[in-house]
């Protein structure tokens, strides 16, 4: 025997609610929970700059990364230094 289960309005409503809420704070988090690191893409939109200048960046030692699983994170307190001025 199969169980069938029933779905109402008000319940694709509630999902409908709680999964855009999910969503704006992945996009937008909240103050407080924001991230602490970027990936490379995240930062050269938020630096304006190619990816070679990242990667000029990272050789002369400007901006410091770690690298996990063949991804580059950037610490955004960093990227924060660099952008008032300051270096490493």
């Amino acid at each position: 025997m199969t169980a069938i289960e029933v779905i109402t309005k008000d319940d694709l409503n509630d999902f409908k609610k709680d999964l855009l809420q999910e969503i704006r704070q992945m996009i937008r988090p909240e103050e407080g929970q924001g991230k602490k690191w970027l990936k490379s893409i995240e930062v050269r939109k938020l630096l304006n700059i190619s990816p070679g200048t990242l990667q000029n960046l990272r050789i002369n030692g400007t901006l410091r990364f770690t690298k996990i699983g063949g991804i580059l994170y950037y610490k955004l307190e960093d990227i924060h230094k660099l952008l008032e001025g300051g270096t490493k």
